[in-house]
């Protein structure tokens, strides 16, 4: 039975998951080698839980037990728990080693779950001691609001491994979604080219960033491309782009963007840098 859940990386999706995972009344972990980082996740958890509050879907009371329940910790060895979800940079080697650090400290019916959007969860499970237990559990940005989790099944996954990962994310009032371990999954694979095609048809001159964005969100999109690469981080975006170039063989229909790399190139990620395909100073 999970009581307590540590989520490793405290940028916007590990800090998001935390509060989904704290509002479900779990005790919740949430580590990060910086402090500085943990601070200002703790900052933006309790703005969120504001503005729950000021909008009455949850009452002063209940925000004051909810983020009571975070601990904020940059310690790998105060780290146990009965299920890890990570959140971190997007490399294979990364997670693995962080996996195996909290394996060492854990029991072996401890659970390790990836939030990876694209990389190979058989390749992650691979390298760590009880594979079985290793899934892939991707939530969509923001963690909070986006109901979708895609629950991946590597190629070692066991059948109850993959069953408690489903019964969380039901538990945390998500809509999971059962795919075997593919390249992008089901979300990334199918939406990787509502960026890419954006991206062509402004490079080509068709049409500017703007007016792109606002004929998909009058064609019914929440939000159109640009925007969502802003919201997601175009760093983000674009290595998720890379991993499906490769995956699938460089086919030239996932060839990464030149616009993108420009943009990651200059530093200008999105809305976490203050500017991205738009300004938010």
């Amino acid at each position: 039975m999970v009581q307590t859940i540590c989520v490793a990386g405290a940028g916007t999706m590990g800090s998001g998951i935390a509060l989904v995972a704290a509002q479900s009344g779990f005790r919740t972990l949430l580590f990060d080698l910086s402090p500085e980082v943990l601070e200002k996740s703790a900052s933006s958890i309790q703005h969120n839980i504001d503005h729950l509050i000021h909008k009455q879907k949850i009452s002063g009371g209940e925000g004051v037990i909810i983020f009571k329940r975070i601990q904020f910790i940059s310690d790998t060895s105060k780290c146990v728990a009965d299920f890890f979800i990570e959140a971190i940079i997007e490399k294979a080697d990364a997670k693995i080693e962080l996996f195996n650090q909290f394996a060492a400290i854990n029991t072996a019916g401890a659970i390790f779950a990836t939030n990876t959007s694209s990389l190979s969860v058989s390749r992650i499970q691979a390298g760590i001691v009880h594979p079985e237990r290793v899934a892939g559990m991707h939530f969509f940005n923001p963690a909070p609001v986006m109901k979708l989790v895609e629950v991946v099944s590597g190629g070692q996954t066991s059948e109850a491994t993959t069953q408690t990962v489903y019964q969380l994310c039901k538990a945390m009032g998500k809509t999971p979604v059962f795919c075997q371990d593919a390249p992008g999954f089901i979300v990334n694979r199918v939406a990787r080219h509502y960026y890419l095609e954006a991206m062509k048809i402004v490079e080509t001159g068709i049409a500017t960033i703007e007016n792109v964005d606002a004929l998909m969100e009058a064609s019914g999109f929440k939000m159109g491309p640009f925007k969502l690469m802003d919201l997601i981080g175009i760093d983000i975006n674009l290595a998720v782009s890379k991993s499906l170039y490769e995956a699938f063989n460089y086919e030239e229909r996932f060839v990464p963007s030149a616009l993108q790399e420009d943009k990651v190139a200059m530093g200008e990620l999105g809305r976490k840098t203050g500017k991205g395909f738009y300004n938010y100073s």
